[in-house]
């Protein structure tokens, strides 16, 4: 199905990242998310749909972040999981590296973000 292929995703991953790079996450991920959308956080944390908002509303911006291996995994007809490694970084703190899992799913024929999920990538 269109939209739901690795060109696609990996261009909707790049808008996320560049919101929470620009200080504009929060917004981003209200639009993008699914109602009953989650987020799994590296740091044991899940996030619902308005908590993850929240949280992104009052983050501190990421500087730089990087984009490797990202590979596409088909779930079904209108659902799609995007997976890779990704690097950011802020001047403030050390690199964060994770793998990162983006599950999308057409909804009201548009691509929504129904779980998200990180996994620290170990030193």
């Amino acid at each position: 199905m269109a939209g739901l292929q690795l060109p696609d995703l990996l261009a909707l991953e790049h808008e996320g990242w560049r919101s929470l790079c620009e200080g504009r996450g929060g917004r981003f991920y209200r639009d993008l998310m699914t109602e009953d959308g989650l987020m799994v956080l590296a740091h044991g944390m899940v996030l619902d749909r308005a908590q993850a908002v929240d949280s992104l509303g009052d983050a501190p911006a990421w500087d730089e972040y990087t984009i490797v291996e990202p590979r596409v995994v088909e779930l079904g007809t209108h659902v799609a999981a995007l997976v890779y490694r990704a690097t950011a970084r802020r001047a403030v703190s050390p690199p964060f590296e994770a793998l990162m899992t983006s599950v999308y799913r057409v909804q009201d024929d548009r691509l929504r973000l129904g779980l998200y999920q990180q996994t620290v990538v170990p030193a």
